[in-house]
This record gives structure tokens, sequence and C-alpha cells, in this order.
């Protein structure tokens, strides 16, 4: 079992920063993929960025490239999504994710486990 719990979401000005963090219980967090994904109001749940289990592997959704950094601290447990140049359009519910039995992509049903989002909204 791996329990995800997101926090660091709030309000921001556009062109502002924000760093989401994401807390996970379970021993063999060190081994798997992560990823946070986001869904704004009347949309569908969309693939922001993965990271592989050793922090070796970086992969960006197009629209978060040069903006956003997806890291991990194995010895804490913990995952992390530095956000910076924010746009309004990137107001969502952010989810933190993990894949435990395959290689993820952008598909949500390469993740195992949820958290609950947390929610960032960004002000023009």
């Amino acid at each position: 079992q791996v329990q995800l719990v997101e926090s660091g979401g709030g309000l921001v000005q556009a062109g502002g920063s924000l760093r989401l963090s994401c807390a996970a219980s379970g021993r063999s967090f060190s081994s798997y993929y992560m990823g946070w994904f986001r869904q704004a109001p009347g949309k569908e749940r969309e693939f922001v960025a993965r990271i592989s289990w050793n922090a070796q592997t970086a992969y960006y959704a197009d629209s978060v490239t040069g903006r956003f950094t997806i890291s991990r601290d194995r010895t804490k447990n913990m995952l992390y999504l530095e956000m910076d140049s924010l746009k309004s359009e990137d107001t969502a519910v952010y989810f933190c994710a993990a894949a435990t039995a395959v290689v993820p992509g952008a598909d949500m049903a390469d993740y195992d486990y949820w958290g609950q989002g947390t929610q960032v909204t960004v002000s023009s």
C-alpha cells in the first residue's frame, strides 16, 4: 500500500512561483516512478510531469516544459513540483501519483496510487 498526501497549493499571482510537495508512505517509495497530474474545472485530468525511481530522468508536458521542475528526495519519501512563471491556465487541482508496476508515461492508467490533490489558483 502507498499513501500519498499533497501540500503546498494556494493562491498566487501570474508570474509567481509555488512549490508543491507530496509525502509518501511505504517502504518501496524509492523504487517507484512518480508523477504529477492536474485537473482544471470542467476538464479531464492531464499529465504534468514524471520522474524516474532514481531521479535520473524527468519527462514534462509541453505546456509546462521550462517552467516546472519535478524532483524527489528518496531519503525523505518526498516528491516535489517547483512551478515558476505561473499562468492563469495553470489553475487546477494538482495530484501526485505512484506507478508501482510499469514504467509510466503520460497515461493515468499507468499509475496505481493517487493523492487527494491540492488546489493551485493563479490570478491574472
